[in-house]
């Protein structure tokens, strides 16, 4: 039974209203009973007291294991769940600059009338010094000049995400994408022209592209997140006209190129 302290008892009146008044008073000091402590008479057992020193202990070690538990599961899946995009926006920025690449090298013979060239992969064009890597695609400006010609000219380069390379995997759709070659090359422009299979396209004031014997330079580069033929990007340019096509696979319908 709780008991008030003795100073609070002597004060309540001797009569039936006492003991309504005396539960109203244990009732109320049973939240507060930390304070009737202070007062060194009180005497109340545990109980309801004790509430709201449990409230103010803090989170436990097993609760605390069990919250970082949870956030661990949540963060994996998410992880899980946005890394399939990731790849994607990798493979979709190697494909972008290689594109940019070549079509901004088109544009500025046309602007400039003057040659650029294109080369992927660590091999520069003829003429010019290596500068690049397997995984790098560089843009060169070659003027002309009287009675020789100088080197070409490097404008700019730009380099593949870490896990896309140059490259050709089995499985990839057939026939490849505007007919180029058979996909067993991962760069292959100068088809139809001797052994062909060069790293490079020059394109001319016309907007042509031409190989540096002033032959028309057709071919495709395709590109992939490794292991993944799924990721595979294509581009292709036709000698005559140097017209630039990008390329992807789809599932629509069956697995084939789809042009972007």
């Amino acid at each position: 039974m709780r008991v008030l302290p003795a100073n609070m008892q002597a004060a309540l009146p001797p009569n039936a209203a006492a003991a309504k008044y005396q539960n109203y008073l244990l009732g109320r000091y049973a939240s507060v009973r930390q304070i009737l402590q202070l007062d060194g008479g009180c005497d109340f057992p545990p109980g309801k007291g004790n509430m709201a020193s449990r409230k103010m202990r803090g989170f436990s070690l097993i609760e605390l294991l069990i919250v970082i538990t949870v956030a661990m599961i949540a963060c994996g899946i998410i992880f899980m769940t946005i890394q399939p995009a990731l790849y994607d926006a990798h493979v979709n920025a190697a494909y972008d600059n290689a594109l940019t690449q070549l079509r901004m090298a088109r544009q500025r013979a046309i602007t400039e009338g003057k040659r650029y060239i294109v080369s992927f992969g660590a091999a520069p064009p003829p003429g010019a010094a290596a500068v690049g890597t397997a995984q790098s695609i560089q843009m060169w400006r070659w003027d002309v000049g009287v009675p020789v010609s100088p080197a070409p000219v490097l404008v700019s380069s730009v380099t593949l995400p870490a896990d896309i390379t140059f490259q050709t995997l089995g499985g990839l759709p057939a026939p490849a994408p505007d007919g180029m070659g058979a996909g067993a090359k991962a760069i292959d422009f100068d088809q139809g022209v001797g052994a062909g299979s060069i790293n490079y396209v020059m394109f001319m004031p016309d907007g042509s592209a031409h190989d540096e014997l002033g032959n028309a330079n057709s071919g495709i580069v395709y590109m992939a997140r490794l292991t993944n033929v799924s990721s595979t990007r294509a581009i292709t340019v036709f000698g005559t006209t140097g017209v630039i096509r990008g390329w992807r696979i789809t599932q629509s319908g069956g697995t084939r190129w789809t042009q972007q």
